[in-house]
């Protein structure tokens, strides 16, 4: 701590010789002394926020495709002059003994015939007139029925389950009937209460932490209040950018995360500011210019990473950029607004309410009016400093085993087939691929665009795909009613989510499509759901480079100022990369489907979407740097008041030890409430999350951190003298020292 300790009350909340408050303090104490003023505009910012988003708030889409891909080309084909097949499919798969019996017809016909009937249904097709629709032996169907949504999203779930019932209920003995589809899989999603269940799982951490419910109190109210703007905003996030389905889910998990860890930062220094003496109003502004700096400079490096999304280049990336970064502007506002004016309501009293859980400790002060960290924490990081060879090299050894099995991932986007057993789309799936084979479950849409050309192309279209090794069959072309376009359905031999099918659409687009079409004129296309899925893959691995990069780099040059060491930034950024890599490996562990995936519901080998790891850098680079400034900012306010490399560790290590543990428990806890959710991608979002927290703050933080500072010594702050002259003064370690002044215990006023 610097000089703003030895401020005291003359009449009007500091002393005369304490040193003047910066930007943020004095919007501290605007806020504290104009509480009501600001609980009354955050109360009218919330209703604006809803009314606009119930007023203009748009869709959320389920759309994935790479832009300008061979996919999209045959999506907007499909949807120009197909567009009674351009709308979302729900599939209906029938097994019994024989379906072709006139029993199982009857009753197939009269459930074909109700589900013809459902809203939103525009049509079904016939399986005992379609061509491929009854396996060889006889023993499975499937028909299809097309809906006017193509946005699952928009059927409503009351009519998913009407479509679930009805199917349920023609079910009997010897005859087993399954839908599946997009439109089923989220009308099956399970809808958990995932930021309610982090919301108590947090008090429960905080109470234990302050025991005090007046302390644990104030950082629920302000995520809550954070989070119920921030989600009144996505709607209109959504009406201005494609917002896909998880996003919300995710950004409202890090608002609830971040406003929590930030106001958990502050209570905890407010509380050791009124600890040496300061009035509520006093404290209240030396925390803000302090702790505040430090959550701007924390929050600014997770828009920061967010922004980096942008590079992606893809629209559902743009989408979860904006939510995201919505939640942490909204809590780095009410950090510097809504808490102050929160803390001078109840800041008098933010011991009050004491709950029996363990045993307080009495805060005590160093003879230069200092608070002295807890026994505990100031043993551990000794204990770093005389081992910090061993706790490097052992640091860097477990992140690199737990990093391994990112190297054997393989990227795909999960389907039906990896939903748990228990769904009926999970039913539908198993069932076509035991019926058709692997391949039915993600056929190829090719689309031929033969209005500039000549249609007698059409019959050797038709026998070259079929004679391509891997396609197991192909349809007769369907013509569009202008008769200008034609849509051939390839069923390949190979599972959706395999590498041959990969293989198979790279075959098509490269080698037997120019083939058959040359000197014809004939455009076209090789699309659908598995198309899509590939290259969408191969569009962000295309851009991956890019977003690590541009991330990294201006992250570093954020804290290169924040802190005013090379050393620093370097370090961090490295340290930070090896976090997400451990994060990532423990995710393509889970999603091997073993014992561990069993656990969180995985019980398939599924695949990684090519967006999950780049949404989870974003966060999780973000998220990391929050802890590394929460960590050396402590680190560099002991380092500017005493001059020793070692001590300074020491002393900011001990310092924040206690807060990193408390936010690293909160976050996980948070996260590890989305994971039980059915949609894949949130689910391992969350075990991506929660594994690298966990690392973060135990073994990057608490352990390689002050070890290799350890190592470095003086070299941790380095700054060439030319650099030192240009960089701004952000002072994150508080406001300079101007008139330090030791406290005598006769001054010390303990807090209650």
């Amino acid at each position: 701590m610097n000089d703003a300790l030895s401020m005291r009350d003359n009449g009007h909340g500091v002393r005369p010789d304490a040193p003047r408050p910066g930007p943020l303090g004095r919007l501290a104490g605007l806020a504290y002394r104009r509480r009501g003023r600001v609980l009354l505009a955050w109360a009218v910012a919330l209703a604006v926020a809803f009314g606009l988003s119930a007023a203009f708030g748009g869709e959320f889409t389920t759309s994935s495709s790479a832009p300008g891909s061979d996919s999209e080309q045959a999506q907007r084909l499909l949807s120009e002059r197909f567009p009674t097949q351009s709308g979302d499919t729900v599939k209906v798969v029938v097994r019994a003994d024989d379906v072709t019996s006139a029993e199982v017809r009857g009753g197939v016909h009269a459930l074909l015939g109700e589900l013809g009937r459902m809203p939103h249904v525009t049509s079904v097709d016939d399986p005992y007139s379609a061509k491929g629709s009854i396996t060889p032996d006889g023993r499975t169907l499937v028909a299809r029925v097309y809906l006017d949504v193509t946005n699952p999203n928009d059927m409503p779930v009351e009519d998913i389950e009407r479509l679930l019932a009805t199917a349920e209920a023609a079910e009997r003995d010897g005859l087993n009937v399954a839908l599946g589809g997009h439109a089923v899989q989220v009308g099956e999603a399970n809808q958990s209460a995932a930021e309610m269940i982090g919301l108590i799982a947090a008090a429960v951490i905080l109470l234990i932490m302050f025991g005090s419910v007046v302390a644990a109190g104030l950082p629920l109210a302000m995520a809550i209040v954070g989070l119920a703007v921030s989600s009144s905003l996505v709607g209109l996030a959504a009406a201005v950018v494609d917002v896909p389905e998880f996003a919300p889910t995710i950004g409202m998990a890090l608002g609830i995360a971040l406003g929590i860890d930030y106001a958990l930062l502050i209570v905890t220094r407010f509380r050791e500011w009124r600890a040496v003496g300061l009035d509520p109003e006093a404290a209240t502004v030396a925390t803000l210019d302090t702790a505040g700096r430090s959550v701007l400079v924390a929050g600014g490096t997770v828009m920061v990473s967010m922004l980096g999304l942008f590079a992606v280049g893809l629209s559902i990336m743009n989408g979860t950029a904006v939510v995201t970064m919505v939640a942490t502007l909204v809590v780095m506002v009410a950090a510097i607004t809504l808490f102050p004016a929160l803390l001078g309501y109840l800041g008098q009293h933010i011991d009050r309410l004491r709950v029996p859980l363990g045993r307080r400790r009495r805060t005590q002060l160093s003879a230069e009016g200092h608070v002295v960290p807890a026994a505990g924490w100031t043993r551990w990081s000794r204990l770093v400093r005389w081992h910090s060879v061993l706790a490097t090299v052992a640091s860097v050894v477990l992140l690199l085993v737990l990093a391994a099995p990112f190297l054997g991932v393989h990227f795909g986007l999960p389907d039906e087939g990896n939903d748990p057993e228990s769904t009926s789309s999970r039913q539908a799936y198993d069932m076509l691929a035991e019926g058709f084979g692997p391949g039915a479950n993600g056929p190829l849409l090719v689309v031929a665009d033969i209005s500039h050309g000549d249609g007698t192309v059409l019959p050797r279209l038709q026998a070259e795909l079929g004679n391509t090794t891997g396609v197991a069959a192909v349809s007769p072309p369907r013509l569009d009613p202008a008769g200008d376009t034609a849509l051939f359905t390839v069923v390949p031999s190979t599972g959706p989510q395999e590498a041959a099918t990969e293989d198979l659409v790279r075959t098509l687009r490269e080698d037997v499509v120019p083939v058959a079409t040359e000197g014809t004129g004939t455009a076209v296309h090789v699309g659908g759901a598995t198309a899509a899925a590939i290259d969408l893959s191969a569009s962000i691995a295309d851009r991956l480079a890019l977003l690590i990069g541009g991330v990294v780099v201006v992250s570093m040059l954020l804290l290169l100022v924040a802190f005013r060491s090379v050393v620093i930034a370097v370090t961090a950024a490295v340290m930070n990369l090896l976090s997400v890599a451990a994060a990532y490996g423990v995710v393509a562990f889970f999603l091997e489907g073993g014992w561990a995936g069993r656990l969180i519901g995985i019980d398939t080998a599924t695949p990684m979407a090519a967006f999950v790891p780049v949404i989870m850098f974003a966060l999780l680079f973000g998220l990391s740097m929050d802890y590394e400034v929460f960590l050396i900012s402590r680190v560099r306010e002991a380092w500017v008041r005493i001059r020793d490399n070692g001590q300074a560790i020491a002393t900011g290590l001990a310092s924040t030890g206690r807060v990193i543990t408390a936010a690293a428990a909160i976050m996980i806890v948070v996260f590890a409430a989305i994971v039980p959710s059915d949609q894949v991608f949130i689910k391992v979002s969350g075990v991506g999350m929660v594994a690298a927290i966990l690392v973060d703050a135990t073994i990057i933080r608490m352990l390689l951190v002050p070890a290799v500072m350890h190592l470095l010594g003086r070299h941790n702050w380095w700054l060439p003298r030319s650099m030192a002259r240009r960089l701004p003064q952000l002072h994150i370690e508080g406001p300079p020292i101007t008139s330090p002044r030791p406290i005598d215990a006769a001054e010390f006023v303990p807090s209650r």
